[in-house]
């Protein structure tokens, strides 16, 4: 599955027609299928331990919490509001689709659909300006509905399990599993962040070890919740937000951010690789499965497969473009009622944000834990049918998504983000300014004590002047500042060009036996970080 993934980035550079990267991985995992005998068979529950915590870790580390904090009304909205009306209004939609299917699993299927992936939406906006707000809130909205949708999909499980439900108390245990679940997951985080912090101070800190503890952290807040009964999903999801506070206080070392954000850059590629190859290793099986089952409602026709996936799909859209339409008419008439300026609502607009409701690596992770049986011993029902329609509506959704979006977002006027450079801009002058405190403070502090203060302030001067320069470029006329940037420009490519040069000349000594190994990996492991830093 690893080489498959691996394999699907270089045909998703390599076919000249931009084709979605999931959609290259699950034909890459349909053939290996079908053209091998390896096939997989997952116990859903360590399915679920290892796939899910860290990817939701990750949203939650990595989401711009500014966005969450300006549009959390419509993105709870959509987390939220639109997950129960999608597992309401699905779940008896599909019980009347397909009587053979009971209503529990009928709401536990919808409850797996509902979860949108802005990993998936990513690969298909590539090629598409989606507006940056717009892709923050769908962002917003996966974080949250991932954790809904998961834990209204354990209830209706539940159910189905056990043939009973009672609204009352699955509200409070709601309460217990998702309240408890951050609360858990941000308590470990910073529990463990303050051991690191200790440890660090008293015996130094190692930048392998501390990736790795990152790395854990999810699952032992996903364990922890699901010991106490609480949900691990979010549970993990509250640890990745506690992680991104702990991030801001600056105590880890820049090497290992600098290394960290590797591990997890390739740790997320693959995991999300490997859900969409292994969706399609499933794909065949599945669909004899499902065959089977559509034969025991009356249906002959495998075709009927495809009836309900397409009919699952428009109902999804449909209640999505319903439910985003509603909830913008409802923010502006609050925001004039206010005295506000409520935004204006674009069909288009509107169309492309429900269209953009791509699922993906969350609704495979979860479908595939689906009990293989019930406590009687029986099969459990309907389970290869809804992880089959499970798998076509993610297939569909990227298919239709990655042809429609780029035409309804074609010409579509983007805010510009003079904001957003002006507020960089400042935060450079400040930081500039804080260098220069902390320089001029150093120096004296040193001076006194040295043969040679004159070598001390020359230093000192020197260092200065870089960020005296940042200070001064905010404050040059437009042409004047423009110029001077072009220069830096021209400074850091020939620089690099530099960089690489000593670089090839390390490895020709290292190749010729000149050098050794070891200090060749040094000398280049400093080149590296300098043109990371150029770059």
């Amino acid at each position: 599955m690893l080489l498959a993934v691996v394999v699907s980035g270089w045909l998703t550079r390599a076919i000249p027609i931009p084709i979605p990267l999931p959609l290259i991985q699950i034909a890459l995992g349909a053939l290996i299928s079908s053209a091998t005998s390896h096939s997989m068979a997952l116990d859903p529950h360590i399915f679920f331990l290892l796939f899910l915590p860290p990817l939701l870790f990750l949203d939650g580390w990595r989401i711009p919490k500014r966005v969450l904090k300006q549009d959390r009304v419509m993105i709870v909205q959509l987390a939220l509001g639109l997950v129960v009306v999608t597992v309401v209004g699905m779940g008896f939609f599909l019980h009347w689709l397909i009587p053979a299917m009971p209503l529990p699993v009928a709401f536990a299927l919808a409850a797996i659909v509902s979860p949108t992936d802005p990993v998936a939406v990513s690969a298909i906006s590539a090629r598409v300006p989606i507006p940056k707000r717009i892709m923050h809130i769908l962002e917003g909205e996966s974080l949250l509905n991932d954790a809904s949708g998961l834990v209204c999909f354990r209830f209706a499980v539940a159910a189905a399990m056990t043939g009973v439900f009672s609204l009352s108390s699955a509200s409070l245990t709601f309460l217990w599993v998702a309240t408890g679940g951050l609360l858990i997951g941000a308590a470990f985080t910073y529990a463990v962040a303050f051991a690191q912090t200790w440890l660090g101070r008293h015996f130094g800190e190692e930048p392998g070890a501390q990736i790795l503890i990152s790395v854990l952290i999810p699952f032992g807040a996903y364990l922890i919740a699901e010991h106490l009964g609480a949900s691990g999903i979010l549970a993990a999801v509250g640890a990745g937000i506690a992680m991104s506070r702990v991030e801001l206080t600056g105590r880890a070392l820049a090497v290992t951010r600098i290394q960290r954000k590797s591990v997890w850059d390739m740790i997320q590629f693959s995991l999300n690789g490997i859900m969409f190859v292994l969706l399609g290793e499933q794909l065949p099986g599945i669909l004899r499965g499902a065959v089977q089952i559509v034969q025991e409602t009356g249906h002959h026709n495998p075709w009927w497969l495809v009836v309900y996936a397409l009919a699952i799909h428009a109902g999804l859209t449909l209640i999505r473009f319903g439910w985003v339409w509603l909830c913008m008419q409802v923010n502006g008439f609050i925001a004039r009622k206010r005295g506000g300026q409520a935004d204006r609502i674009d069909l288009r607009l509107t169309l492309a944000v429900s269209l953009a409701g791509v699922r993906g690596a969350i609704t495979m992770a979860g479908v595939l834990t689906l009990p293989l049986l019930l406590p009687s011993g029986a099969a459990f029902p309907a389970r290869d049918l809804a992880i089959f329609l499970a798998s076509i509506v993610i297939i569909l959704s990227l298919v239709i998504a990655s042809a429609c979006l780029p035409r309804l977002l074609a010409g579509l006027e983007l805010p510009p983000a003079s904001a957003r450079q002006a507020e960089e801009e400042e935060a450079r002058k400040e930081a500039a300014m804080s260098a220069l405190q902390a320089i001029e403070k150093a120096r004296h502090l040193l001076e006194p004590a040295q043969e040679n203060p004159q070598m001390y302030a020359e230093a000192a001067t020197r260092a200065m002047d870089v960020y005296r320069q940042r200070i001064d470029n905010g404050s040059l006329a437009d042409e004047e500042a423009e110029n001077l940037r072009a220069s830096a420009e021209l400074e850091r490519y020939f620089r690099v060009v530099g960089l690489r040069a000593e670089r090839d000349t390390i490895f020709r000594l290292a190749r010729t036996d000149q050098l050794s190994d070891e200090a060749s990996r040094t000398l280049v492991h400093e080149i590296d970080l300098m043109e990371a830093r150029l770059r």
